[in-house]
């Protein structure tokens, strides 16, 4: 006897629909799965015998071949265990075979409970392009697969899911109250924010500038770097700029959750990520483990579950050369592409880089306040070379950030608000929406190819000048050079206006720091 369900799994960042076939054939018991399975996939042999015997169905002593199709594709994980019992019921017409479409996923216990799995917004969404009006699946997946437009059947155990199987149509399906739909069928935020920021720039006393210099990176997804001295907030200020950020647009949210999708790290209640991530890896980190890697089936990295949000590099001249050269790929093109014998995979990683430093290894070179530098001229040079120069033209902004002042610390003044900030910062966004609506990838001025610049960074003659002038006398490079015509753009779009003038320029001049070398 021969019976077919349909089950799915990730490949990269995209689901793949598999059909799971099932056929029963007289001769001595045998349980065979074919079709490139790895270990977990081997492995539910004994999972599903014993979920079909202790929820007292019958498990037939045949010769079972199960075929994953298609076959020349590697599948992993534990998802196909209840797409695989399911199929043998019908096999053994112990269930009715059904001519529906019906997605089913889930991992079982010996004891026919289902476990959750990851993977399933991917793995739904390519679902609903093949037709698939329902799924089935472990009852602690409903939040996220209630993300996608099915009819989602939430199973406790494997007697549940049968009884959705036979009667899929008067089932009635979960329904995430996260969700709604704008005019147009498609799934809209109804909360932007999820709780309050913990960290708000009305905590942070002074540093006018460098949270004007956040607020310009914030704006137009600038890459940041912090210089400063050790206990100068550095750390503080890159935890308050999430407060700051734009919200995420409903595509933006449906990429971020696929990513911690397939990693397994959305939690029960999860349904669409909201919150912009923000990472923040120890300097211990491989380069594996920041772009993403794996043996078999590679997995997403620390550049990946930061896209759309902000990657942290705390302490930057910590991390090894090796690893934060492994950024300049993912800086520049936005994505992580992972090679292996016989497949490439591709990972999405638009993140907005905030690294800090100390300017020498002590932290107290050119140090405003009593404590003076124990560091050679040589440490410095070496500390700081561990930064190359391709990867700093790849920052857009350069901030100092000095010392507060113990009088001020006393003062204990009234700073402005993240809200107030994120005002802006979200009228900004808008303006940069309106401009970049042919594009649907990155629509911020940071991601500005050279006709985009020609086209929208129109400078006065006063600041061409000014321009022509900190080239010649900077040594900046041809990258450079663009980033500041960039951040010019995100600097007028902060002021409302059209024209790119010689203030705007010279601020985003004054943003660079390390060419100006005013730290050292």
């Amino acid at each position: 006897m021969y019976a077919r369900t349909f089950s799915g799994t990730v490949y990269g960042i995209d689901g793949i629909s598999v059909t799971v076939e099932v056929d029963l054939a007289n001769g001595l018991p045998q349980f065979d799965i074919v079709g490139l399975g790895g270990s977990a996939v081997k492995e539910s042999r004994d999972r599903v015998r014993a979920a079909l015997r202790n929820s007292e169905f019958t498990f037939p002593m045949q010769r079972i071949t199960v075929n994953l199709a298609p076959a020349d594709l590697r599948k992993e994980g534990s998802g196909f265990d209840l797409a695989i019992a399911m199929g043998i019921l019908v096999a053994s017409e112990q269930m009715p075979l059904r001519e529906e479409k019906i997605m089913i996923l889930g991992e079982l216990a010996l004891d026919g409970s289902l476990r959750s799995i990851p993977g399933v917004l991917p793995i739904l969404l390519e679902a609903r392009q093949h037709g698939f009006t329902h799924v089935i699946l472990p009852y602690d997946n409903r939040e996220e697969a209630s993300l996608v437009d099915v009819v989602v059947l939430p199973a406790r155990d494997l007697k549940q899911a049968v009884s959705f199987w036979m009667k899929p149509e008067s089932s009635e399906g979960w329904r995430s109250d996260g969700i709604s739909e704008t005019a147009d069928g498609k799934p809209a935020l109804l909360n932007r924010r999820n709780a309050e920021p913990v960290h708000d720039f009305s905590d942070v006393l002074g540093q006018s500038y460098v949270k004007r210099g956040l607020e310009v990176a914030a704006a137009g997804f600038h890459n940041v770097l912090l210089v400063g001295p050790p206990g100068s907030g550095k750390t503080m200020l890159a935890n308050c700029l999430p407060s700051i950020m734009p919200a995420l647009s409903v595509e933006e949210a449906y990429d971020v959750t696929k990513i911690y999708s397939i990693t397994g790290m959305l939690t029960r209640q999860s349904g669409l990520i909201r919150e912009r991530p923000f990472r923040a890896p120890h300097h211990t980190i491989t380069s594996a483990a920041l772009a993403g890697g794996g043996a078999q089936s590679p997995r997403p990295g620390e550049c990946s579950l930061a896209h759309n949000g902000i990657l942290f590099l705390d302490e930057m001249p910590e991390f090894s050369r090796r690893v934060l050269e492994v950024l300049r790929q993912p800086l520049e093109a936005g994505q992580v592409t992972i090679g292996r014998a016989k497949q490439v995979f591709t990972y999405p990683a638009r993140f907005l880089l905030v690294g800090s430093l100390n300017p020498c290894p002590c932290g107290f070179y050119g140090s405003a306040d009593q404590r003076e530098c124990t560091c050679t001229p040589q440490q410095v040079k070496n500390y700081r070379a561990r930064l190359s120069g391709p990867l700093l033209d790849r920052i857009d902004i350069h901030l100092e950030v000095p010392r507060v002042s113990v009088e001020l610390l006393g003062e204990r003044i009234i700073e402005e608000s993240s809200q107030v900030i994120r005002n802006r910062v979200e009228l900004t966004r808008r303006t940069q929406a309106e401009r970049f609506s042919q594009r649907k990838d990155f629509p911020f001025n940071s991601g500005m190819n050279g006709r985009e610049i020609r086209q929208h960074v129109q400078v006065d003659q006063a600041g061409r000048d000014l321009l022509r002038a900190a080239f010649e006398k900077l040594g900046l490079s041809a990258r450079a050079y663009d980033r500041i015509l960039k951040v010019a753009r995100t600097i007028a779009d902060l002021e409302l206006s059209e024209q790119v003038e010689a203030a705007h320029v010279a601020e985003a001049i004054r943003y660079r720091a390390l060419d100006r070398n005013v730290v050292g």
